[in-house]
């Protein structure tokens, strides 16, 4: 029996829907009206913007519905899907400080998703501010000294519950955001196993908490968490005692996906960039562009953010879908990453001697996406899920 051959050629195209091309083209338009005359004011390696710039732009971003993007409308938010978000994200990482700040914070802060699980007066008191933007955003602290890749491990900061409090007593390293931050969620250990680890919210002013800087090669600083009897409200306690790991697993799967959409924002503007520049650029008689070496590594970056891209949209889009994404978002997560930084390179050697100045953001791109090889887990993590699932 010989199989039936369709050859009816498919219809239409793979595209985004409409609706995220129109917001994307909203997101476009205020980065080049808002977002980068303003970052032009900044010194090269700034790392946020003033209280006093931040709230006027954030207003406006407010208004465009760009708010707190991933947080239900429900609670206030923009409630966009894992795709919207990515390619957000994507848009509003097109500048100098995106690898850490997309858009310079301009669309707000996100509650911490196990939130959304806590209770009326945890969120009251600690995600409605994000959520009004009186209070900045939060921090999150799960790795520590002992290690960060496998945090149902690694995690060996103790909280002891005494009456009304919880005595916590370890370290946490690598943690973003934590000294300009009024709270963060802070997972540490009250048992064994993965049933063992328990989420707190930990205010910045908590009694036997220090925070100390770590200087990095990029040009934001992480900083380590010191708890020395530090005494945690029992209130402060999301959900039940033992429940942290699963509310942080829930969550680190759609972050790997989000996390690769930032890296190849940039890397895209790197090479509309590095096209310009050897267009431009008279080198023995020509112009760069017409040597097949530099055309070449034009050529290899086109191709590998085109790859990129899409892992990440099927990623986000599968997501959305409700299906498990674990392998979908390492390989969006490694890939994206990987090809971002290796694009940037490309760049800056075709820029020569330029590419290392602090005249453009070549050089500061390339720092910040080194440290994106790492954050949501490192390449080498995300092998070892992928692999784990094709050996099964």
């Amino acid at each position: 029996m010989s199989a039936t051959v369709t050859t009816a050629a498919p219809t239409g195209s793979w595209e985004l829907p409409e609706e995220f091309v129109a917001l994307r083209e909203t997101v476009r338009r205020f980065m080049a009206t808002e977002v980068h005359p303003l970052e032009a004011t900044l010194p090269h390696d700034a790392a946020g913007l003033p209280r006093e710039l931040l709230l006027p732009l954030q207003a406006k971003a407010r208004a465009l519905g760009l708010w707190s993007l991933q947080t239900p409308e429900e609670h206030g938010g923009a409630g966009l899907s894992v795709l919207g978000q990515a390619v957000v994200l994507e848009e509003a990482s097109k500048c100098r400080m995106g690898a850490f700040f997309p858009a310079l914070g301009a669309f707000g802060g996100n509650p911490p998703a196990v939130l959304f699980g806590a209770s009326a007066e945890q969120w009251d008191a600690f995600a409605q501010p994000i959520l009004d933007g009186t209070m900045t955003k939060a921090y999150t602290a799960i790795s520590e000294p002992t290690g960060g890749s496998d945090p149902a491990r690694a995690i060996q900061l103790k909280a002891v519950r005494e009456g009304d409090h919880y005595v916590l007593n370890g370290a946490k390293m690598w943690t973003s955001h934590a000294a300009g931050a009024d709270w963060g969620i802070v997972y540490a250990r009250t048992g064994e196993g993965r049933r063992g680890i328990s989420a707190f919210v930990v205010e910045r002013d908590t009694p036997g908490l220090t925070i100390n800087r770590i200087d990095v090669m990029a040009s934001f600083s992480p900083y380590e968490l010191h708890f020395e009897d530090a005494r945690v409200p029992a209130a402060n306690l999301i959900g039940e005692e033992g429940g942290g790991f699963a509310q942080a697993s829930s969550t680190l799967v759609t972050a790997r996906i989000l996390y690769a959409a930032g890296p190849i924002g940039i890397a895209q503007t790197a090479l509309d960039m590095a096209c310009r520049w050897a267009k431009d650029r008279d080198v023995f008689g020509g112009k760069l562009a017409d040597k097949q070496g530099v055309q070449w590594m034009l050529v290899d970056s086109e191709v590998e953010l085109r790859a990129a891209r899409l892992l990440m949209y099927q990623a986000a889009w599968n997501a959305d879908l409700g299906k498990d994404v674990r392998v979908d978002a390492s390989v969006a997560k490694m890939y994206g990453t990987e090809a971002a930084h290796r694009v940037v390179d490309r760049c800056i050697q075709i820029h020569g001697a330029l590419g290392l100045a602090d005249e453009l953001p070549l050089e500061r791109w390339f720092r910040d996406l080194r440290v994106k090889r790492l954050g949501e887990g490192a390449t080498e993590v995300q092998r070892v899920v992928i692999a784990r699932e094709l050996l099964k």
